[in-house]
């Protein structure tokens, strides 16, 4: 079992991979990742410059989103976070940004559809977009129900094959193993969603073959992988 100080710099430094990788400005956006045994969540403070930030910053909080730990508020979507841990029994990490190609496709309520390998190589599907969210969704627990609807979009699917959706006209929360995973599955999302724009501008008709996603996608994330060096020859 992890120290709660080895998750919190662990989610540290999945918030400063954010900067590094050009996916939020400002104070916009949110990492945390969740020890398991102890069932207790590290998230970046509400409001806090990156710049600012050190590992002590991250705030611990219950499943309930009480703070056992910590001298500053807890991100405001902690609610979100929490909802998706609640109910992705796999994750263990999750980010949210407003990386400006999948915020795009958020604004413009569409899903990012799965043309290429790049994007089969970690969704096994197109990226999907959420509902509009309801008056009383929006005027209630805002951001609980912000993760409900989140997980309404996921279904059935397995979340770890599909770790990313587009939360409509905001921008994108994607999810991993880890915090750090979460973060990678963030910057693959804002690639393919630059390309996707740039593919429906040579070609608005494009489509990609069915074989061909789950070929890229299971030599990865399949019962018998073998891509990279920790599987079967």
């Amino acid at each position: 079992m992890a120290s709660l100080r080895t998750l919190k710099e662990e989610v540290y430094e999945a918030n400063l991979a954010l900067v590094r990788h050009g996916l939020v400005l400002l104070t916009w956006g949110n990492v945390s990742g969740i020890d398991r045994d102890q069932g207790l969540v590290a998230i970046k403070p509400s409001g806090v410059p990156y710049d600012d930030m050190t590992a002590d910053d991250m705030v611990i909080v219950d499943l309930d989103g009480k703070v056992v730990e910590g001298t500053l508020k807890p991100s405001s979507d902690t609610a979100t976070h929490l909802v998706l841990y609640n109910r992705f029994e796999g994750v263990g990490g999750v980010a949210h940004t407003h990386s400006t190609h999948g915020a795009a496709y958020a604004q413009a309520g569409r899903p990012i559809k799965i043309l290429g390998t790049t994007q089969a190589d970690y969704f096994a599907d197109d990226i999907p977009c959420t509902r509009d969210m309801t008056k009383e969704e929006i005027e209630g627990a805002f951001e609980h129900e912000t993760g409900n609807v989140i997980v309404e979009t996921v279904g059935n699917r397995d979340p770890l094959h599909v770790p990313g959706v587009l939360l409509k006209n905001h921008a994108p929360f994607t999810w991993g193993k880890t915090a750090a995973e979460a973060v990678r599955n963030s910057v693959v999302l804002e690639e393919v969603a630059r390309m996707g724009l740039m593919t429906a501008q040579l070609n608005p008709q494009a489509e990609m073959n069915q074989h061909l996603v789950k070929k890229h996608f299971e030599r990865k994330h399949g019962p018998n992988a073998y891509y990279g060096q920790g599987g079967p020859n």
